[in-house]
């Protein structure tokens, strides 16, 4: 079930009368942390009701092409589409198999199908001799042919009284088989990332502390997209500011200083060699050399407060890991700090800088969206528009997938 985690699955409910187990699909969905949006065909709410299915995925139902005709509001099929990891179509009739073949774009669920950019499951749903026809069998090869994947139908009583193959799989084995199914289509599956995230505090005394606004949102959303993709990741967090699901293929070390995280992410590289190393933390770069322990006084509180360097988490990390291990390192500027950015990819042996900068609003600490720039070089800088910081994310962890599928690194 942990493959289903964060899965963003399109679950498209057409004509059938087993639509009624559509709705419990969408509760074994939601169960293993997917999650689901419904669109329905117009033969499919003769069945069940958009309000049930709009109530237990906990987003609108869509079945029209047109959400409010009379303020001429169009369903966006397009970003549907680009949503999704996946168009599950559960039940599917014969009519919708043969619109996925011919192509053709006569309800919104095609539409979805036909600009989907995600692979696409079906699970047929139908009477024992219409799936048996040879018209059936043919559309069902085509799709194979062209990648879809087709969940078989049970044996058993149909609706029409007779006994035979054509009963839409039970919900329980459509979430196991989409689970086994999203395994394999994982190619980071087993990969190992080491993520440092949040901001370290570091104290002046029992309460007080040297720190900065990073919340780590960031480098979470970063960790739970690599582990949404099959990846296990070590994520040393310093204290954030944000809530975190607890995810299996995340082993979270929560640490407070800069030492600590130091300490921790060191030991994480000695047990398991990471294939990306990615250092997203907010790192002070300097701590009090004298903390005071316990809670001073106001009137104890010292004038001046000696500075001592913290250590270069990242470059530590880089300097010790395999040559394989893709190396990637997080920059903010108050300016440009495209050179600054250069340097720093050298400095501490990177492969990857993502750069973002103050200047630019909706960016940096504070903020649940990010405007970033990829930086591998001088002769390459990919730029981003504005987005949140799950889309970087998602962005990033392209980036990452197609490296570390070049190349012959650990897993």
């Amino acid at each position: 079930m942990a493959m289903l985690k964060g899965r963003r699955v399109v679950l498209g409910v057409t004509g059938s009368i087993a639509a009624y187990k559509s709705a419990l699909i969408v509760r074994e969905l939601v169960k293993a942390g997917a999650d689901v949006r419904v669109v329905m065909t117009p033969g499919a709410r003769e069945f069940i009701t958009p309000l049930t299915l709009g109530t237990l995925s906990g987003h609108p139902v869509h079945s029209e092409l047109t959400d409010d005709r009379k303020a001429g509001m169009w369903t966006d099929h397009v970003e549907l589409g680009l949503w999704g990891d996946v168009v599950l179509v559960a039940p599917a009739t014969a009519h919708t198999l043969a619109g996925m073949v011919e192509g053709r774009g006569d309800s919104l669920l095609l539409t979805v199908l036909l600009s989907a950019k995600c692979p696409v499951v079906v699970a047929p749903a139908m009477d024992r001799d219409m799936f048996t026809h040879p018209a059936t069998t043919a559309n069902l090869d085509t799709l194979r042919q062209r990648g879809v994947h087709v969940i078989d139908p049970d044996e058993g009583e149909l609706a029409s009284g007779l006994e035979g193959k054509g009963r839409l799989a039970e919900p329980e084995r459509i979430r196991v088989e989409l689970t086994a199914w999203f395994r394999t289509q994982s190619p980071l599956l087993g990969r190992r990332a080491l993520v440092t995230a949040g901001p370290p505090h570091e104290p002046l005394d029992a309460v007080r502390f040297l720190g900065n606004r990073s919340t780590g949102r960031q480098g979470v959303a970063i960790a739970e997209e690599l582990a949404r993709r099959g990846m296990v990741v070590d994520l040393i967090a310093g204290p954030l500011s944000i809530e975190v699901e607890d995810h299996p293929g995340i082993h979270r070390v929560d640490v407070q200083t800069a030492l600590e995280m130091d300490t921790a992410a060191q030991q994480a590289l000695a047990q398991n060699a990471p294939d990306v190393i990615i250092g997203t933390a907010a790192v002070a770069d300097v701590r009090p050399a004298h903390p005071i322990e316990g809670k001073a006084a106001k009137s104890d509180l010292p004038h001046a407060v000696d500075l001592v360097a913290n250590p270069d988490i990242l470059a530590g990390l880089n300097a010790a890991a395999p040559e394989s291990c893709l190396k990637i390192g997080f920059a903010l500027a108050h300016d440009d700090g495209t050179e600054a950015a250069l340097r720093k990819l050298t400095a501490k042996q990177c492969d990857l800088i993502v750069l973002n900068s103050l200047a630019d609003k909706g960016a940096g600490f504070g903020h649940k969206t990010n405007q970033v720039r990829f930086v591998h070089g001088p002769d390459r800088i990919d730029s981003f528009d504005l987005k949140s910081k799950e889309a970087v994310a998602t962005d990033l962890a392209d980036v990452i997938q197609s490296r570390l599928l070049q190349s012959n690194g650990p897993s």
